[in-house]
């Protein structure tokens, strides 16, 4: 038991108590927010606020620049999604659950091989494009950027990169030594899987 115990939580020793309660935190209020999310509750944004601003300040002091941007963009994003939720498209409707269109679709794509450039730019410039991770990192930030882009504009697909991501972030933030994240992205791979169901669901009843 003991030394399962430092295999997961070993590379902790090193770290400040400070940082490792707030990763903590920040990874139970990432978990309401993603909750929140598959329940379709305005909550996802101030929740995933309050995660990702503790997250940008810890993976900036770690050093990790893919992940920080991560967090950066989902801070952004969060504004503009709380905004879109609570939009009315009529006097007593908010914006719907809805599929993508072919030209979201095509933004996606955008958003995706621009989100990659960018990221190896930024690695390069920084002299982090040193390891197999670096490629891992840039993939995944593609793929959650995308995925917060059409959760913020209520569309199902949204779900499925984060499935995807999420499952990619498991060992990812395991080998980097941050096991606590690691767990949170396991939990949100389910969430995830139900939230796809869940939306689904309200999404058939209005068609």
């Amino acid at each position: 038991m003991t030394e399962l115990f430092n295999i997961l939580f070993g590379q902790y020793s090193n770290y400040e108590t400070i940082d490792i309660s707030l990763e903590i935190i920040a990874v139970i209020f990432g978990f309401l927010s993603v909750w929140s999310s598959k329940n379709n509750n305005i909550w996802v944004y101030p929740t995933g606020m309050i995660s990702t601003s503790i997250f940008v300040y810890l993976l900036l002091k770690w050093g990790l620049l893919g992940d920080m941007m991560i967090n950066g963009y989902y801070f952004i994003m969060s504004v503009y999604g709380w905004y879109i939720w609570t939009r009315k498209v009529d006097e007593t409707h908010h914006t719907p659950i809805t599929s993508t269109t072919k030209k979201e679709n095509i933004t996606s794509a955008i958003i995706f091989i621009l989100t990659l450039f960018f990221v190896f730019i930024v690695y390069k410039s920084f002299d982090k494009w040193t390891s197999w991770v670096a490629y891992v990192d840039t993939i995944t930030t593609a793929i959650f950027f995308v995925g917060m882009w059409l959760m913020a504009r209520k569309k199902i697909e949204n779900w499925i990169y984060w499935i995807i991501g999420d499952i990619i972030s498991v060992p990812l933030y395991f080998y980097k030594g941050f096991t606590f994240t690691s767990f949170q992205y396991l939990i949100f791979t389910f969430i995830a899987i139900f939230g796809y169901l869940e939306w689904k669901k309200l999404l058939n009843k209005k068609i």
